[in-house]
């Protein structure tokens, strides 16, 4: 069995993100984010944070970029992890707004406000507790002296004290808000881009929030009124000398085709089409037609099309990776993986889903030479790219054929471990140890991945 690139989109797994509150309070917080992967928009993505992230200092800090499968226009920062929603890509017109969206969150990671966030936190906390205990003092006192006013005026004291303390919290979230913004007009003037997009931005915001007729009390909520941060913005943005500077035209195509891309994925039959009606014969919308016929239609038809970017664009790696797709739903992996390979030779990024893609179509192919070079070609992706547990899945079907099967359960622990399922890791990892040397490298991993522990728990 293969996967294919709709199965990358269509799959999704659980990244769990973690704030840790202060000691007397909740341990953790987690929630469940869904993760798309994709080679072209990684890409594209990597491109427009790179220079920004150079300017706000944080180059070397590790900073790493994560897709969220989802159609809201949203992003935000945890840990060092920004996280993109395919929603803001797809609804970005142009490459300047969404590098706007990430030269924004880029200001909340130099400003460290994640971290005094956490210390704003513990303030809050401590003012709705020492509240609360002066709140239920009086109402005790008051019920032992027998005034009822007390007592009602000691309630109202802890619920008053606990609504103060929320409220400060979401005024010092607004701060940083607008400091973030500020931030980010700095590293786009640094890096000779416009703001032009950011604005673009807040005005969508602000007619969303007039269509809807919803009245929002301004002192209720996390973020600046989109009305006042275009006020706070829109004169600075315009003293830039780059206001009026427009994006590269191949900048903005591949925009475009990412954009149509997400709308073919996510959108259903129609999306891609819909999205580009204004230009049906551009690329982004044959594009979009050639993935959605990859979809919905048949692979000769989808096949016609892809082969007629590809003489247009015969340098695109990804037009070779959405020909070998099609030629693997059409149950020819032989071809497909010569479609992958030029992929690769193509590809200046040296993605790892392209290489384990490769390896995929190889191990589909069935030979035996052919499952060797699919280990080998699986391996060098997660080589560069590690943290990808369907590679895993696959690795351990290639050393299945292969009969190296503590090969194979070791594999298979590693999909498992950057799934997040560490119970199914141990239980894979301590088989794959039942069979691998002691003391061997696999070996060794295999018992780093049974003592792993989730932060905060201790069996």
């Amino acid at each position: 069995m293969t996967v294919s690139l709709v199965a990358r989109w269509l799959m999704v797994w659980m990244l769990a993100t973690v704030l840790t509150f202060p000691p007397g309070a909740a341990a953790l917080a987690q929630r469940s984010i869904p993760i798309v992967r994709d080679a072209e928009i990684e890409a594209l993505v990597a491109e427009y944070t790179r220079p920004i992230l150079k300017a706000a200092g944080l180059s070397k800090a590790g900073v790493e970029i994560v897709l969220v499968n989802d159609p809201s226009f949203n992003a935000f920062v945890a840990g060092r992890r920004m996280f993109i929603y395919t929603g803001a890509l797809m609804t970005s017109e142009t490459p300047n707004e969404i590098i706007g969206v990430i030269a924004h969150e880029a200001g909340h990671l130099a400003g460290h406000h994640q971290e005094r966030l956490r210390d704003q936190l513990a303030r809050a906390q401590t003012m709705a507790v020492v509240a609360g205990l002066l709140g239920m003092g009086a109402v005790v006192a008051g019920a032992a002296s027998g005034s009822r006013g007390a007592a009602q005026a000691g309630t109202g004291l802890a619920m008053a004290g606990g609504e103060a303390a929320r409220r400060g919290l979401l005024a010092y979230q607004r701060t940083e808000e607008t400091t973030a913004d500020r931030s980010a007009l700095d590293y786009l003037a640094r890096t000779g881009q416009s703001a032009r997009g950011m604005l673009k931005t807040f005005e969508r915001f602000s007619s969303q929030l007039m269509l809807s007729g919803t009245r929002v009390d301004p002192y209720q909520i996390s973020h600046p009124m989109p009305r006042d941060r275009i006020a706070n913005l829109e004169t600075l943005a315009r003293k830039s000398p780059y206001f009026d500077r427009k994006d590269p035209p191949a900048l903005q195509q591949r925009h475009d085709m990412i954009r149509a891309k997400i709308a073919a994925y996510t959108g259903g039959q129609g999306s891609a089409a819909r999205l580009f009606r204004a230009d049906p014969r551009g690329s982004a919308a044959l594009y979009g037609d050639a993935i959605t016929t990859y979809l919905y239609g048949s692979p000769r038809n989808a096949l016609e099309k892809i082969d007629a970017l590809i003489r247009a664009s015969p340098s695109n790696p990804y037009f070779q990776e959405i020909r070998g797709e099609i030629l693997m739903k059409a149950n020819r992996p032989e071809q497909a993986a010569e479609a992958f390979a030029a992929a690769i030779r193509l590809d200046p990024h040296k993605s790892g889903l392209l290489q384990v893609s490769y390896g995929q179509a190889l191990l589909a192919a069935g030979k035996p030479d052919q499952v060797n070079r699919a280990v080998a070609e699986i391996r060098k992706g997660i080589d560069r790219d590690r943290e990808n547990p369907s590679a895993y899945r696959y690795l351990a079907q290639a050393y299945g054929q292969l009969g190296q099967i503590g090969d194979a359960e070791l594999a298979t622990a590693e999909g498992h471990y950057y799934s997040g399922n560490y119970q199914e890791a141990r239980i894979f990892a301590t088989r794959a140890q039942m069979r691998l040397p002691a003391g061997s490298p696999g070996w060794v991993r295999a018992q780093d991945i049974i003592n792993h522990r989730q932060p905060g728990n201790r069996n």
